[in-house]
């Protein structure tokens, strides 16, 4: 997938003047945050099962290479082959290798965000093999040729007549008079015409949630049965997993079982989760003849034991993005890559560079709701305060960027002109806006009073009052 996250505030303007995709944004803006709450407060050991799903990812990262090399160890115990992959182009090559080598000519795919990481579907297409998206978010942006804009709701940005359009467009033989007046309309016509793709793959591209070190296991969740009719049907089943899903045991697998489905939609558990140990055995009724699963580093191994080790902990549950205000303002294309929301402020940087991701840290009002709804802890503030360090540091930042920082470094040094000028400014902007009690253009706030007013000082400044309720024994 090609990355516009330079272009990020061009992508955010544009996303603010578009009414379909803001009526979407509001419609959906309450409904995790709320579905979360209940889930947590139906499950009284939640925040401890927090600290627990934090210590699972830390001890593993600690000890990554045995437990990866466990796993790898029992999948080919159980038939399984395991293609460790370096980079993007190492894991498109593999894949690609597997399809040709078994002559397929149709892929179907389960939802897996590190498949959009790696163009799988463009690297297939490309090499004459046909993908084809079973995930009902992501079936329909295959056909409207868009990614995703959310990790766990891949078309959050889509109105139910985008949906019906979409169809209308792809599906010929569809009446003029069918209506699409429900979801169950959607889904069965999506149903009607993915069953067939089902039967005719040759090969199954799923993701993976966890990969179980003790078995040999990769986990899936989904609430569509895709994922089960995906990796089950075709002879061939290919698991797509980076390196940081292993788990050491099953215990640890369903203690974060417990926090990404409610984590991420509310539930309790997902409608399906899903256990495969290899290739069908003698016996089996159904199953692959083959299973593989390609392992992807692709840059995360560069990120243990730096400070942005603590990424590598995520789950992907989405609750980040879900209460963040800003991804709720501009919706997930904006961020230009696969991961949106402040998850992808933090691990678009890792993964593409910061000289192409530096918008993304920057675009956070540090509210901390991020951090403080994490199942497993994540500090991503924290994280992305280490990114705009970097930037800095690289001279990326613009030049009145750094020009600002260096005035108010040396402002902040000095307490005493600090002061005084803080004071000058509060009465002259009081004065400025005395009438209407905001500010809607200032010199050197452009970048503020383009899109917002500015509140106007409305007494003294925070040091003066400070000093004040101390000397009047308040404080």
């Amino acid at each position: 997938m090609l990355s516009t996250s330079p272009e990020f505030k061009a992508n955010a303007a544009r996303a603010l003047e578009d009414p379909s995709l803001q009526k979407a944004l509001t419609r959906t803006r309450p409904q995790h945050p709320a579905k979360r709450a209940a889930a947590k407060a139906g499950l009284p050991e939640f925040e401890a099962l927090r600290d627990i799903g934090r210590d699972i990812k830390n001890h593993t990262l600690q000890h990554l290479d045995f437990y990866l090399e466990t796993w790898a160890g029992n999948v080919e115990k159980s038939g399984g082959q395991v293609h460790w992959c370096s980079t993007a182009d190492d894991a498109r090559a593999a894949v690609l290798a597997i399809c040709q080598r078994v002559g397929a000519r149709t892929v179907t795919k389960g939802k897996s965000m590190i498949s959009e990481e790696l163009a799988i579907n463009e690297h297939l297409e490309a090499h004459g093999i046909v993908p084809v998206e079973t995930d009902l978010g992501e079936y329909i942006l295959q056909i409207r040729g868009e990614p995703p804009s959310h990790i766990i709701g891949p078309a959050f940005h889509l109105n139910r007549e985008d949906w019906e359009e979409s169809f209308r467009k792809v599906h010929t033989d569809l009446p003029a008079d069918r209506v699409f007046a429900e979801r169950r309309d959607i889904m069965v016509e999506a149903r009607t015409k993915l069953r067939e793709k089902f039967l005719a793959a040759d090969v199954g591209i799923t993701g993976a949630n966890f990969l179980i070190a003790e078995s040999g296991s990769s986990v899936i969740v989904t609430n569509e049965g895709n994922g089960d009719l995906t990796q089950t049907l075709p002879r061939v089943h290919i698991v797509l997993a980076s390196i940081e899903k292993v788990v050491p045991t099953l215990e640890d697998a369903m203690s974060l079982l417990r926090l990404l489905a409610r984590s991420a939609t509310g539930q309790d558990f997902s409608v399906y989760t899903t256990f495969s140990t290899g290739a069908r055995r003698p016996g089996d009724w159904d199953g692959p003849e083959e299973y593989h699963v390609v392992v992807v580093d692709n840059g995360r191994s560069a990120m243990v034991g730096t400070e942005f080790q603590d990424m590598l902990r995520c789950i992907r549950c989405a609750a980040c993005m879900n209460h963040c205000p800003v991804y709720f303002a501009v919706g997930g294309h904006s961020y230009g890559w696969v991961y949106p929301g402040p998850m992808g402020s933090v691990l678009t940087p890792s993964l593409i560079g910061i000289d192409k991701a530096g918008n993304l840290p920057n675009a956070s009002t540090f509210c901390g709701k991020c951090e403080s709804v994490c199942p497993v802890k994540i500090p991503l503030p924290k994280m992305m305060r280490h990114w705009r360090e970097r930037e800095f540091e690289r001279h990326l930042s613009p030049q009145g960027v750094r020009s600002g920082l260096g005035v108010w470094g040396w402002l902040v040094q000095r307490p005493a002109v600090y002061r005084v000028l803080t004071q000058v400014a509060a009465w002259g902007l009081a004065k400025l806006g005395r009438r209407t009690g905001r500010l809607s253009s200032l010199p050197l706030a452009a970048g503020w009073t383009a899109g917002r007013d500015l509140p106007a000082p409305e007494g003294e400044t925070f040091f003066a009052r400070y000093a004040r309720l101390q000397r009047e024994g308040k404080l």
